[in-house]
């Protein structure tokens, strides 16, 4: 029996001129022969909320049969409640957490999803973006298949449902070889669990233990929370099978050098994770202190855009000598300024979220550190509420390179003509955002912030496309798209991250 929370439809959201985020791609969760396995797996998506905040769904098994629910919102509204393990009941669950792109707010797009196919029941939560999705789902749609959704997820489970082979593991593994982009998976049968993480290593995914049974998430908080031991981190091109027998490491894809996102250690990852052997707390203090000696100035205060943006600032003040201070507090209470009913609103939706600290501000000379400026908008209205809080100058700095190009395995940036540092050059940036004076890392300061060197140009250790334009995979998908205009010229694409 599959219970399933209510389908319910809402206009797909979409992104304000003022949403000056990438948003974060998704987050995903098992535990496998753990007792209240609903209840152990809501924890962990608690811990990865920031990866996805418009919806959450957990399929648990309890030996015979699969429970799914699946809602709009966070995890704590929805699975909230003692009667938890009682509607979703067994010793095996996965979960999810999700921000959606421009496929749209429906509940038939939360994952898990799940698929009763000849082998049996089959859940799946997916975290990232398939480059070659649209491709995949009109060759499918041609052959008769009927989808229930918009994401690409769907796409895994028609082909999973279409393989021609016996066992379970090895439908995975042809659907698997058939999709390109970035991708860490979790999957759960009647028997078996299953993690995966694409070829390059993209997307993050971590093996652990709790009393002895494995679990797997997108990051090694999620372990923290529920008490789990850290592992190991699933290799790049690496399948976990999961079974009453033990844990099996498959290799089913060609040999590749990883590649995984530099950007979760800009921004997506909780910096009290560990990811790919590295804390993300540690990296972006490093980025800090790298910013600080290519873009240094004369000032009175480091001051971090919160919350992204405070290890770099540390760093920052650290390697500079000026004094750190909280001169922006965030408002942890308030939702995003996207969804607020009116443009004019919306405009003062920075300062419902940030406040300025007067005290702190007043009459100095402030160092700006945020993580990394995207549209400029947001920047641009924090820099104006620091002035009218009476700073005598402002300096901004950003703790990535300047952003340049979009993305596509499972990040919700904007398009090449909304990127700020896309169309301007460094000096008219600096006039647009109204500063004194304004300054990135470089590209050769990130890879030293990661500890890893000199970046190749010939084989780049990192997924870095967005401060290089060198993307690790093909597009297929972006060149169908670009190829297809409706009457109005509006691009056409069904590309939807996971």
């Amino acid at each position: 029996m599959i219970g399933q929370a209510h389908e319910t439809f809402s206009a797909p959201e979409h992104r304000e001129n003022d949403d000056d985020r990438p948003r974060l791609e998704c987050g995903v969760f098992g535990v496998y022969e753990v007792p209240d396995a609903s209840a152990v797996c809501a924890l962990g998506l608690h811990a990865l909320q920031h990866r996805g905040q418009e919806a959450c769904g957990i399929a648990s098994f309890d030996g015979s049969r699969f429970h799914t629910e699946r809602h709009m919102g966070h995890v704590g509204d929805a699975f909230a409640g003692a009667d938890l393990v009682s509607r979703l009941p067994g010793t095996h669950a996965i979960g999810h957490t999700r921000y959606s792109t421009a496929g749209g707010s429906f509940i038939r797009n939360v994952q898990p999803m799940f698929a009763d196919l000849e082998a049996g029941g089959v859940a799946l939560a997916h975290n990232g973006n398939l480059t070659n999705f649209l491709f995949l789902r009109e060759q499918l749609v041609s052959d008769g298949a009927i989808f229930q959704s918009t994401s690409d997820s769907e796409v895994i489970l028609h082909l999973i449902a279409r393989s021609r082979k016996a066992k379970v593991v090895d439908r995975f593994i042809d659907a698997l070889s058939q999709i390109e982009g970035g991708y860490a998976l979790v999957a759960m049968t009647n028997k078996k669990m299953i993690g995966v993480r694409d070829p390059l290593g993209i997307r993050p995914l971590v093996l652990g233990d709790l009393a002895g049974k494995p679990v797997l998430a997108s990051e090694t908080c999620a372990l923290d929370m529920i008490g789990a031991r850290f592992v190991r981190d699933v290799e790049h091109g690496e399948m976990i099978v999961i079974s009453s027998d033990g844990i099996e490491s498959l290799r089913p894809f060609p040999a590749a050098a990883a590649r995984p996102c530099v950007f979760e250690y800009v921004y997506f990852a909780r910096p009290d994770s560990v990811v790919n052997g590295r804390s993300v707390y540690e990296v972006r203090k490093r980025m800090g202190r790298r910013l600080a000696q290519e873009c240094f100035s004369e000032a009175d205060v480091v001051v971090p855009v919160p919350d992204s943006g405070v290890p770099a600032a540390l760093g920052f003040a650290q390697e500079s000598g000026i004094a750190f201070e909280m001169g922006i507090i965030r408002n942890h209470y308030v939702g995003r300024t996207f969804i607020q009913p009116t443009q004019g609103v919306r405009e003062l939706g920075v300062r419902m979220k940030h406040s300025p600290n007067r005290s702190v501000l007043k009459g100095k000379r402030v160092i700006l550190i945020d993580d990394s400026i995207v549209r400029g908008t947001t920047s641009l209205k924090i820099v104006r509420m620091v002035r009218e809080a009476g700073a005598t100058e402002v300096h901004l700095r950003s703790a990535s390179p300047p952003i340049r190009w979009p993305d596509f395995y499972g990040i919700d940036m904007p398009d090449r003509e909304h990127l700020l540092a896309a169309n301007k050059s460094l000096e008219e940036m600096t006039q647009y955002l109204e500063v004194d004076s304004l300054g990135f890392l470089s590209v050769d300061g990130l890879y030293w912030a990661m500890e890893a060197g000199a970046r190749d140009p010939a084989a780049p250790q990192f997924t870095d496309h967005y401060f290089t334009g060198d993307y690790p995979t093909r597009l297929m998908d972006r060149e169908i798209a670009e190829g297809r205009k409706d009457q109005t010229g509006r691009q056409l694409s069904f590309l939807v991250s996971a």
